[in-house]
Parts: structure tokens; sequence; C-alpha cells
């Protein structure tokens, strides 16, 4: 009877130890996805921001669009929303640092408490917080806005949270976030992430509706519209979060005005006139030819390049792989080599970009040369099933001599297209059943024409005619979100700790879920098994290994006809604000920039 007394005691002590340290939990201001955080509980304010800056003035931003705007509610599929609505409106339970790679510090929540294998979060809200109106932000409206976002949000939110199980409010200051797997490092900062909506706002209301005025808790709120051409943003007076560690020193302008423009170079002229008074720069022939005069020159606009460290992943053609006519390998091999990158950098973009040649350009996250020998583990089971060369050649997107004469590269891309059952008959490209070679390029910036219409005279070399169709955002917006295209530009973020996002990308979850940003229609199970372990990376390391593997294979499928990237941010501004001394180094930071009186006395342009 002692025997079996002191066993089961043994058993009992055993499963409760097991269970008690899946369960254990610390409670931090901070959250980082490995390491510990740079700033300690006690931190003051950010180390990129003044802490003293002056608030008051105001700033006029501009947004160029063909269609304008027509939304005011950042979170479902329809419409086109306001530019700063969701950033400037809304607070998130915790907000990021720009000087760390990937750090959250408490916001709406003043803590965090999550279980050792990251099963679950526990937010605790701060009883200051308040929306505008004065109601308290608790734990049930946290719970209402993952439950609406999941049901009636845009798509992205449902793939973004899919690992979420259950969000239940502990107390009227508690809320915890229960997840489907475990030690998935990324996505207690995930859920962090999450706005909150006011659910007393919305009880009577069509969430899905896009005009009606939204009410959030931030530094900001709106105080005109004139839909499609511009909004008004004035900073909330007695802003609940104004004195939190997070945000002193931030949000410094009293009046931020977002003109539209449905044309970029009207939209420069008037910077340079003074109708507004921060640009960024994202033209070459824009950033080398049209910054000068009077006023560059006395002072009064100043031009600037700064260095970042934020990887700038991939933009490019992207195939509509749903599509019959791009399923080939061959076929989406063969027109990369049409495109003629040396020759578009030279006698366009002033030698101004560097060719990308990884989703993940500009990190450690990026492959090149060879897979190592953490990289083969990974691929090895694959091997049959992803391209030879992802083993025996580092990936290079074609290259030529830049005069002009891509002669070569089409004579490569020709006898691709022929491996591939196609034939020049009239000259023109047709396949075993007679059909043309035929397909549109759906542009929505009329910058991209330039670029694109070399391409399609290449194209024809070969005997296929490609169409340029450029329309407006919002029949832009319409047709990308419905996958109705051929091929279009595409722009792939990424970050330091590529995660859950990437199931977005290219996950054949996503392949076929409207508004999802799987372009490319990759539906792939090789591609979706890479993409998992990428988001179960134990640690950096494995995280490094694992995006390289998912990189090699994405561009030995050729999926995309890789673009450029460049390493600095290019602004211009009018020598009205002052800035902090130190810059972050993820970020342009101009939510820490200020009007200096100074300045703006004597440099402010005239409004017309």
């Amino acid at each position: 009877m002692k025997k079996t007394t002191a066993l089961t005691l043994f058993c009992l002590f055993c499963f409760f130890f097991a269970t008690n340290n899946a369960y254990t939990s610390t409670v931090s201001h901070a959250l980082a996805i490995y390491g510990e955080p740079k700033y300690p509980k006690s931190f003051k304010h950010f180390a990129y921001v003044n802490p003293d800056a002056p608030k008051g003035g105001d700033v006029i931003l501009s947004v160029v669009s063909s269609g304008g705007f027509d939304s005011l509610n950042p979170f479902v599929l329809k419409g086109e929303p306001a530019f700063g609505i969701n950033e400037y409106l809304y607070e998130t339970l915790a907000t990021p640092s720009t000087d760390e790679p990937f750090t959250q510090y408490g916001r709406i929540a003043k803590g965090m408490e999550v279980a050792n294998d990251r099963s679950w979060i526990i937010f605790h809200l701060n009883e200051k917080a308040r929306f505008h109106d004065g109601h308290a932000i608790t734990a049930e409206d946290v719970v209402f806005t993952f439950n609406i976002l999941m049901e009636k949000g845009h798509p992205y939110f449902a793939s973004y949270y899919s690992a979420v199980a259950e969000v239940k409010a502990l107390s009227k200051h508690k809320v915890k976030f229960s997840f489907k797997v475990k030690n998935n490092r990324e996505l207690p900062l995930i859920v962090g992430s999450l706005p909150v909506l006011p659910a007393h706002y919305w009880k009577d209301k069509d969430f899905t509706r896009t005009n009606v005025p939204p009410l959030g808790s931030g530094p900001y709120k709106i105080s005109s519209v004139d839909t499609g051409h511009a909004l008004t943003l004035e900073r909330v007076k007695d802003y609940w979060g104004a004195d939190l560690s997070v945000n002193r020193g931030r949000y410094n302008f009293d009046k931020m005005v977002i003109d539209y423009y449905r044309d970029n170079t009207i939209s420069l002229q008037a910077f340079k006139s003074g109708e507004y008074h921060y640009r960024a720069e994202n033209t070459s022939r824009n950033w080398a030819t049209s910054y000068t005069g009077k006023n560059f020159d006395k002072g009064y606009i100043i031009k600037k390049e700064i260095r970042h460290q934020l990887p700038t992943g991939m933009q490019a053609f992207a195939y509509n792989t749903r599509r019959p006519l791009f399923q080939d390998p061959l076929v989406r091999e063969a027109l990369s080599y049409a495109f003629d990158f040396e020759w578009t950098n030279q006698r366009l973009f002033y030698n101004a970009y560097i060719r990308t040649n990884s989703f993940f350009s500009n990190s450690d996250l990026a492959s090149s040369g060879l897979p190592g020998p953490e990289e083969l583990k990974i691929l090895a089971p694959f091997k049959d099933q992803i391209p030879e060369r992802v083993f025996t050649r580092e990936y290079q997107a074609p290259r030529s001599d830049g005069s002009g004469n891509n002669r070569q590269n089409l004579l490569i891309a020709m006898n691709l297209l022929k491996q591939a059952g196609w034939k020049i008959k009239d000259n023109t490209l047709i396949n075993a059943a007679g059909e043309p070679f035929e397909f549109s390029i759906l542009l929505v910036s009329p910058d991209f024409e330039r670029v694109t219409l070399p391409f399609t005279k290449n194209l024809a070399r070969l005997g296929i005619k490609a169409k340029v169709q450029l329309i407006d955002t919002q029949q832009y917006i319409n047709r990308i979100q419905s996958f109705d295209f051929d091929m279009t530009v595409a722009s792939f973020q990424q970050n330091l700790f590529p995660g859950n996002e990437q199931r977005n990308y290219w996950h054949s979850s996503s392949a076929k879920q409207p508004g999802s940003f799987n372009w490319v229609g990759i539906s792939d199970p090789v591609v979706d098994a890479l993409v998992e372990g990428l988001i179960a990376a134990p640690d950096r390391d494995a995280l490094i290994h694992q995006s390289r593997a998912l990189d090699r294979v994405l561009l030995w499928n050729h999926y995309v006809i890789p673009h450029w990237h460049i390493q600095t941010f290019r602004i211009a501004y009018w020598n009205i604000f002052g800035q902090p001394a130190i810059q972050p180094i993820y970020d342009i930071g101009f939510d820490n920039w200020w009007i200096d009186p100074e300045k703006n006395a004597k440099f402010r342009p005239r409004q017309h």
C-alpha cells in the first residue's frame, strides 16, 4: 500500500510538473522575438526621439493615386482607404521600436504575459486607455476586434491570425490569446500588432461599410474629409497615451493634411512650389534631374539620402500562374531573358539601382552561392520535387551588356520556348494548337510604362504580343484582389524576421483566397512545407537557413522576373522641421519630427 501510494504521488508530481511547466509564464513590458528587449521596463523614451520636442504647427503631405480614396475603413476588402487612418487613429496592443529587428513594447497593453512554450499570451491592458469618445478600452473590445476582423475583415487578417485558436476576456483589463501551435516565437508579437476597435460603437453599424466615420483611440482623429481629394488629421489634445514611453517625443504636429494627386509629375511640381512639405522619391530620373532650382540652392528645400538596414524584398514582373500560359517554368524563365535590366538601369535610372536576386534582398536571409550544409538538410527531402539547379547553381537574373542589343539573351529565350513546345510561324509565336502567345501587363502607375514598353518590344522580337494596360487605382485593386490579370508589377515586402505573413505570399492556402498577396498563385506542397518550416524556426540561425532554402526554391521556379532595389531612403522636405539627433536604422522616423519655429518663420513656403 505504501509503495502504491508513493508511486501514485510520484506520478502526480510528474504530471503536475509537466502541466505546470507548460503554463508557466513571465510578465514583461516588451517582447523580443529572440533575445532581450533593448529598452528596460524603466525606459522613458526611445533613443531616436527628442522627448522635449515642441508640439504644434501643421504639415501638408501628399499621396499619388489615380483614383484617390473612397473609404474610411482600412480593415475591409472593399474600397481604397485614405492614407494614415490605420496608423494614426487606431492604437495597437503593442508597438515596435525602429532600432531593433523585431521587438514590441506595450501600448494599450501595459504588460504582456507569455507562456514559456508560447502557446498563449495574456495582455494586461492599461486602465487609462480610452477611445476618442471617452469610453475605456477593455478586454471585450479586443475580443470583438479579433472576431470581427476574422469574420468580416480583409481576408489578410484571416490568414495572418490563422494560428489563433481563441481570444478570451479574463477580466475587464486582461485578455488571453490561445494558439493552435506551440513554440511559434512570432505569434505573440503578431497578435500584439492587433488594432483595437470600439465594440460599443460598431454594435449598431455595418462593419463592411466604407463610409462610417471611424472612432479610434490614437494620437490623431479626422477633422475633415474631401473624399478622393484630401484628408485632414488633427492631434488629439487629451490623447490618453501621450506620456507613454513608446509615444514620448512623437506625433508632434497639431494638424496633418494629406492631399491627393492623380499624377506624379504634377505632384512633384506642387512640392517644389510649396504646396506640400515632405516627399519620398521613388523615381530615379526625378531624383537625378528634378530636385534643383533656387529653393534648393537657398536652403529652402533639403534633399537627402539616408542609408537603411531594411530588407528590400522583391519588386518584379509577377506572373499569374493560374493562367495556363504561365504554368510552364520553361516559359516563365524564357520571358525573363527579354527584360534588359542593364540597359534600363543605364538609360532610364541613371545607374541608381542594384539588380535583385533574392526575395529577401539586402539582408542575411537572402540566398547566395550554393546551399550550405544546413540548407541541404532542409532541401534534401524534396530533391525530386524541386529544380535540380537549386542544388547546383547560384541564382542570378539574366544579364546583358547594357548596349540595348539583347540578341544573345533573346536566343536563349527562344531556345527555352522551343523546349516548351512553342514555335515561330509568320513572325508569331504559336503553340502546338496554333494559338498565339499573347498576354497583357496590368499597371497602375504611369511611371512603369517607360520600363514595361521596352520589355514588350523585346517580347515582340520573340513573336510574343504583350499589351500594356494602364488603369486607375480602384480598377487595379479590384482586379488584383480577384486575380484578374496575366502579369503585373508586384512588390513583396519583407522584414528581418519573416514568419506567418509568408503564408499570405506563397502558401497554397492563400492561392485561391481573394485579396491575398499570393498574386502569383503558388500552390506547391514543397513551398508549403518550407514556409511552415520558416514559421517554426526556433532561433535566428534556423530562420536564416529556412529563409534561404525557401528563397532558392522560389527563385528557381521563376515565378517572377526580378526588378531592382536601392538601399537608401530618398527624401526631400521644406526646411521647416526639427529632427532628433539619432536616426532609427529601420525607418525614416518622420513621426518623430516637429515644426521648428525659427526655421518655420524663415523657410516655410507661402500657401497659394
